[in-house]
């Protein structure tokens, strides 16, 4: 918890080495159709050896009950409070791409989509177009102009792209235009404070000029929805306060992008999980003593429903895993920013499974790497802001607390 007021006087610089993988999405659900969650259905005999030796719990990444977003959920894992310290959605998303995001200026996370002759959504991807049809896209909306704002559009990766209001009057105090689900015509964004009504025409404006660009181009997308209205914060350093040289191996943006904001060194690692490993490899003797890798493609297939898919994703980065623990890291965590079931195609509440592996770790007899077993697991059950600490212990990064 970067907040404990007497952590700056108990953590400490040693020379053990941490390596902590979020598997996007990690945890599900029992689905009626299989009698199992994704997890239990998978073969995974690396995460099971690990979790049989390692220190294992669920940890709730909000509240109970509180379904997070990939935001909040990475932040809590820092060991961020992330009511406290909600980070939006855009100015994650713009960072990661490295977008110019000065103070004051608001950005969105932006979704090309498909909308029926009623307007309503009817794919929120619009079939999880290209990126390289995004940024013909992105080229086509940068004709828009609207009254008293500066607006700058930056293509991302597939369906999404940032967009960016600049000027004395952008406000953040606006509210999202998409619903998150089908059926639905987009939302008309309101303002949610006074500062917030020029933006939130600004909004509308430019949510209703692409549409009707986007119609007259006759592609895959024909509309647009905007989330995560946001400015730059300011938040405790993440290495200043754990006594960590911290380094982050992301493909997505936004998830480099939440590195960035905490001053952890982003490291490159092209598009895929095999590139993080790459470069894993080669940086795991350049002086970091943390590492912070991303595994997203368990996310994607529960938010598409598709359980086999889930499983596969689960069992690939099972694979994967071998050569990470192959580098003998002091510590090695695997943990998740949410679960991700693809009984309800979405984000839940559900509490994530994780393991601390290190040589003081407590293991279990016959332990698996499941939402069950974990949550028999030595430690329990905990709200993810607190496995930081948990994490440094293991690593001997920790002194004693109090005479």
């Amino acid at each position: 918890m970067i907040d404990f007021q007497y952590l700056s006087s108990i953590r400490k610089q040693t020379a053990s080495k941490i390596v902590m993988i979020v598997v996007d999405g990690l945890g599900g659900m029992t689905d009626p159709s299989t009698g199992q969650s994704e997890l239990e259905a998978a073969v995974l005999p690396n995460l099971d050896r690990l979790a049989a030796n390692s220190s294992c719990g669920v940890s709730t990444p909000v509240l109970p009950g509180i379904t997070p977003g990939s935001g909040p959920g990475h932040m809590a894992l820092f060991g961020y409070n992330p009511i406290k310290y909600l980070l939006g959605r855009g100015v994650l998303e713009g960072l990661g791409i490295g977008a110019p995001i000065g103070k004051g200026d608001v950005a969105a996370r932006g979704n090309f989509c498909l909308l029926d002759a009623d307007g309503k959504i009817l794919d929120r991807r619009a079939g999880r177009i290209t990126t390289e049809e995004c940024m013909e896209l992105v080229e086509l909306l940068k004709q828009i102009e609207i009254p008293g704002f500066g607006i700058e559009i930056y293509p991302v990766m597939d369906y999404r792209f940032v967009l960016v209001f600049k000027g004395e009057t952008s406000s953040p105090d606006v509210s999202d235009t998409d619903p998150q689900i089908t059926g639905i015509a987009p939302f008309v964004s309101n303002p949610t404070s006074e500062g917030g009504t020029g933006t939130a025409l600004a909004v509308n404006l430019f949510t209703q000029r692409s549409m009707e660009i986007l119609s007259e181009h006759k592609g895959s997308a024909n509309g647009i929805l905007l989330r995560g209205f946001s400015n730059i914060p300011d938040l405790p350093h993440f290495g200043s306060s754990y006594a960590l040289n911290p380094a982050a191996i992301a493909a997505y943006p936004m998830y480099r992008g939440v590195a960035g904001l905490l001053g952890m060194e982003v490291l490159n690692s092209n598009h895929t999980f095999e590139d993080e490993i790459k470069t894993l490899e080669r940086n795991f003797s350049q002086g970091y003593d943390y590492f912070f890798l991303h595994y997203k493609p368990a996310d994607s297939a529960g938010e598409d429903g598709n359980f086999s898919q889930k499983v596969a994703m689960l069992e690939e980065f099972d694979k994967k895993l071998e050569r990470i623990v192959q580098l003998e890291p002091d510590v090695i965590v695997i943990c998740g920013d949410h679960s991700t079931p693809s009984y309800i195609s979405s984000h839940s509440w559900h509490p994530v499974p994780f393991l601390i592996n290190s040589t003081l770790s407590q293991g279990k007899v016959g332990g698996q790497f499941t939402e069950n077993s974990c949550r028999e697991g030595t430690i329990g059950n905990i709200r993810a802001e607190e496995l930081m600490l948990l994490v440094l212990s293991h690593a001997g990064k920790l002194n004693k607390f109090g005479p």
